[in-house]
């Protein structure tokens, strides 16, 4: 279908919790679309994630594109972390050029469901653990830069509005 532009920090979009997929719109043509323009986008060189919001779509849906492996979830949920959480180089395309360091858990689990209801269950470890917590933060109005200890918060924040691509 398309690559979609990427919302950039401060539209308000990224910051309002996405809706649930309702299972009457599950394979409707319009989430089928969705489906294929959230790929479309992912597959771009550098990305191992789009959110329906980055996008400007408020659902809970996004695809992923980590070690070669490209997919989508629809009505994700994070179910299981494990480990203990890490400091974690962490970029956003909502943020770009800008990365910090950010407390992920190192194994994340997801459930939902593909575009036809069937469930999905992602798991992983690593850039997938990331991508997956990364992900569902989005949908549930999270940006990341968001969860920094205050002090890398306030730097972050100070950063992003010396950034070209701010619009406040």
């Amino acid at each position: 279908m398309t690559v979609r532009p990427i919302r950039l920090f401060g539209d308000p979009v990224l910051r309002s919790p996405s809706d649930p997929i309702a299972p009457g719109a599950l394979g409707s043509q319009g989430i089928r679309d969705l489906v294929q323009d959230l790929i479309d986008t992912v597959e771009e060189p550098g990305r191992a994630g789009v959110a329906a919001p980055q996008i400007g779509v408020g659902l809970r849906a996004f695809s992923y594109n980590v070690d070669g492996s490209v997919g989508y979830v629809l009505n994700p949920e994070v179910v299981e972390v494990s480990g203990e959480p890490e400091l974690m180089d962490e970029g956003c395309l909502s943020v770009p050029g800008l990365a910090y360091p950010t407390r992920r858990y190192p194994y994340a689990k997801v459930r939902g469901v593909d575009v036809d209801g069937a469930e999905v269950v992602l798991e992983g470890t690593g850039l997938m653990a990331e991508a997956l917590q990364h992900e569902c933060d989005h949908l549930d109005g999270t940006v990341y830069v968001m969860t920094l200890d205050p002090d890398t918060r306030r730097g972050a924040l100070r950063d992003i509005r010396a950034q070209d691509w701010f619009r406040a």
